[in-house]
């Protein structure tokens, strides 16, 4: 059955590759993106112009920007079945390199603007009593890495979003999934898209050739599993038609698409589960 999917980030990406996918699936998908006018026009017509997408202008840094393009999907269409929480930005460098400005700016993306967003959708879900909301976050949002901190942290906070509201949601039929890609060539990893990075200048050198030899051995090792594992970005697409394909109930809360991790992030996710099993049944007994 033909579901109305809200998809942040379009404008590249995951974003743009699932609009089309879910599109060609039959759904109807309401394109979000900021600047449909300015730097991204060319990318909002692209859309626009195919069957079952509309491009809607949303800047998930504003309160004002999302709770209007909310509302003007709700007073047209009725409902929202589908939140995909796509839109991000990278960030890599030394942790001591950020200025806390630089931070700030990548959680109103990375986390405020996925809090942003479920504010606006939510209370149009518990009155329909369904809904999903898939947030993608990061094969590594578990754990953290050398140079990407802030970056992965931004991530685990949504993970922690998504897990804690599944359950506070339950009773309304709503349904939280995040999706773990591991390193896909996009935008995001290539540079073509800019991301918050550390940006204190004098400190970063202060740590000298062993720290950037370190972050470029990590980048290269990165960038050769993404080649050595074939990682085609239309993965994450085809991954989230599975999830809005699935029955009511059946969806699991974190659903991994990392063929570089070789099973491990399925293991870990698990591993996760158990222990939290133990945990709650600890503090309940």
């Amino acid at each position: 059955m033909s579901k109305i999917i809200f998809i942040t980030g379009t404008s590249t990406g995951f974003g743009k590759l699932t609009a089309i996918t879910l599109a060609n699936a039959g759904h109807s998908v309401i394109a979000g993106m900021r600047n449909v006018e300015g730097k991204n026009a060319t990318a909002a017509q692209e859309l626009a112009a195919l069957p079952n997408i509309e491009v809607v202008e949303i800047d998930i840094t504003s309160d004002s920007s999302v709770q209007q393009a909310f509302e003007k999907v709700l007073a047209k269409y009725g409902k929202i079945d589908v939140l995909v929480n796509n839109a991000a930005v990278s960030g890599f460098g030394l942790l001591e390199g950020y200025s806390l400005d630089q931070i700030r700016q990548m959680f109103e993306v990375n986390m405020y603007g996925v809090l942003r967003t479920y504010q606006a959708v939510l209370p149009s879900m518990r009155k329909e009593k369904n809904g999903l909301i898939i947030n993608i976050t990061s094969g590594a949002s578990g754990h953290t890495l050398p140079f990407m901190v802030p970056y992965l942290a931004s991530k685990f906070v949504v993970e922690s979003i998504t897990e804690g509201a599944q359950d506070e949601l339950a009773a309304y039929g709503i349904e939280n999934v995040s999706i773990q890609p591991g390193v896909y060539p996009t935008e995001m990893t290539n540079g073509a898209k800019a991301g918050f990075n550390a940006d204190k200048e004098s400190i970063v050198a202060e740590y000298g050739e062993e720290a950037t030899e370190k972050f470029n051995a990590l980048g290269q090792a990165l960038f050769g599993k993404m080649a050595q594992f074939n990682m085609n970005p239309q993965t994450i697409a085809d991954g989230i038609l599975e999830l809005v394909n699935m029955k009511k109930g059946s969806r699991p809360l974190r659903f991994p698409l990392d063929a570089i991790a070789q099973g491990t992030d399925k293991e870990f996710i698990q591993s996760r589960a158990d222990i939290k099993a133990k945990w709650l049944a600890a503090y309940s007994g």
